[in-house]
């Protein structure tokens, strides 16, 4: 199953945003579509609407798809192994399972029955909160479908389970059959825009690009070649979060950003600020000056997409021309002419004439790229992989087969969140995004009409919390963890359950992530965004006659 795991690891799509239009059933889980991914929700919107397509969401907050889906499962967060072991209990002991998928094309299904069969849908309610007749209804809805079409987000990977959440999505997929055909699939939507590509150029720890692994010796002298160098370590680097850790511990020295704003988007932000303190130096490379880059001791300016050539790799594998509509402003360049020049003056010559020519190189290097030049990238652009010139590109994944031969099911046990509510600290807090901002506002939040619509951040709280706590909408209270402290606008509203409450981390005002724990998934090193315990407060605000 390599090369499923790959394009999991990776957090591409295995199908394609159009292939919604033919899918019968789409099962969303962890993620609020219409605000975080508005494009990919809009055609869920319209499949639903006017292709009779079933929905299944399954989020703990009452999202607007949600409002139109056909059964809406609200589990408590961190609950995901537990909800979809007992889906697949369902399913299984019903006979809904694929049979001649499964024996042609996996592995280990005997092992997953057998795990899978203590978690009748009773079990799971007392886990997630889920009622069992709802569980029932939703397996079978996805199970029926003949096309039937996975979606999840950060709501499935923000986890400390986050692995063993994903490849319970795999094993579903693979039970009823729906991997490696149209319309089907399991589709992780992405969080930022070219993340995707930035992961296919070996932006991770333990890989060069196309995700060949740095640990196998053959990769390691491929790269030696093509790079002319002597010496290329075969070691697993640091993931973000190690990164910060080893800072804390004095064990890191200098660290260099490139677009990312630790500062707002790392767990326990006052862990972070202490571990940016500690550093001998920082620099940072952005196109603005982000809370981030205030601490630097060198910022580079860097120029925007509109600025430069290149390419784009979105969530469904497609990569796409991306070419410069003006010239750099001021004194920023492009990411690669920084990244080059700062090389050459340590002592390893990069030289370029132009971001075609980098893409020549990634051509030759990266087998899923081997046949995206430029020229072939006008129009809509290619889905990876695409091998040769001649190729072109990969609508689905795994069709056919897997990489690796049979597709692996893993037997997997629920295990609970690293934290969760108590008497002290009895609200479960969870994190997220909303329409009118994006990720840490370094870019949302200068435009007028966006923060015009949206100035600040607020807490979700339900009206039952609400009139235990005693407060009322527009109300500030002070919400606290075990790492930090936060005062936010109150919004009453049924979004949220009873006992779960919910912040963007869009607002430097009211940062979500100084309340949020960097336990790690041991396998993928994420951090457990969605799930963490606070104390909530009234605070009282002094009027403005009183001033």
């Amino acid at each position: 199953m390599a090369g499923l795991v790959a394009s999991f690891g990776s957090g591409a799509m295995t199908n394609s945003i159009d292939e919604i239009d033919g899918a019968d059933a789409l099962l969303v889980i962890g993620s609020n579509t219409t605000e975080a991914h508005p494009v990919i929700g809009s055609r869920m919107r319209y499949a639903v609407k006017f292709n009779g397509t079933k929905l299944v969401v399954i989020d703990p907050r009452l999202t607007e798809l949600a409002k139109i889906a056909d059964i809406h499962l609200r589990p408590t967060s961190g609950t995901d192994v537990a909800f979809l072991n007992a889906m697949m209990n369902v399913i299984i002991s019903e006979g809904l399972h694929d049979k001649e998928y499964i024996a042609e094309r996996t592995e280990c299904f005997d092992e997953l029955k057998e795990m899978v069969s203590k978690y009748t849908p009773e079990y799971a309610e007392e886990i997630s909160g889920i009622p069992a007749d709802d569980l029932r209804e939703a397996a079978r809805i996805y199970a029926k479908a003949g096309k039937a079409m996975l979606f999840y987000t950060m709501g499935i990977t923000q986890h400390t389970t986050g692995v063993d959440n994903v490849k319970s999505c795999a094993n579903m997929a693979m039970v009823t059959g729906n991997m490696g055909k149209e319309s089907g699939g399991v589709n992780p939507l992405r969080g930022q825009s070219n993340v995707q590509g930035a992961c296919d150029m070996g932006a991770l720890a333990n890989v060069y690009p196309g995700y060949q692994k740095v640990v196998e010796e053959a990769m390691t002298e491929k790269f030696k070649e093509a790079w002319g160098v002597n010496y290329l370590s075969n070691e697993i680097g640091l993931t973000i979060v190690e990164i910060i850790h080893a800072a804390h511990e004095g064990a890191l020295k200098g660290i260099y950003v490139m677009g990312e704003n630790p500062m707002m988007s790392d767990p326990d932000i006052n862990y972070v600020r202490k571990a940016f303190e500690n550093l001998d130096f920082l620099v940072v490379q952005d196109i603005f000056l982000s809370e981030t880059a205030e601490m630097a001791d060198v910022v580079l300016p860097a120029a925007s997409f509109a600025e430069r050539d290149g390419t784009v790799t979105n969530t469904e594998r497609r990569v796409q021309l991306s070419r410069k509509a003006i010239k750099p402003i001021g004194d920023s360049r492009s990411d690669w002419e920084i990244i080059c020049d700062l090389s050459t003056r340590m002592g390893y010559e990069m030289k370029y004439d132009s971001a075609s020519e980098i893409m020549d190189e990634i051509n030759e290097v990266t087998p899923i790229y081997g046949g995206m030049s430029y020229d072939r990238l006008e129009g809509d652009g290619l889905q990876w992989p695409c091998p040769d010139k001649d190729h072109p590109g990969t609508k689905f994944l795994h069709k056919g087969k897997f990489s690796r031969g049979l597709g692996h099911m893993h037997a997997i046990e629920f295990k609970p969140p690293f934290e969760m509510p108590d008497e002290e600290y009895p609200f479960l807090l969870t994190t997220g995004r909303m329409l009118y901002h994006f990720h840490t506002g370094t870019v949302s939040r200068r435009s007028a009409g966006l923060d015009e619509l949206h100035p600040e951040g607020k807490i979700e709280i339900s009206p039952e919390d609400a009139v235990k706590l005693g407060i009322a909408d527009g109300d500030m209270v002070e919400v606290e963890s075990r790492r930090g402290k936060v005062v936010v606008k109150v919004w009453v509203t049924d979004r949220s359950p009873e006992g779960t409450v919910f912040m963007t981390f869009h607002f430097r005002e009211s940062a979500a992530n100084l309340l949020t724990v960097s336990a790690l998934d041991p396998t993928a090193k994420i951090p457990e965004y969605k799930v963490c315990a606070v104390k909530i407060k009234p605070v009282k605000v002094a009027s403005e006659s009183a001033v």
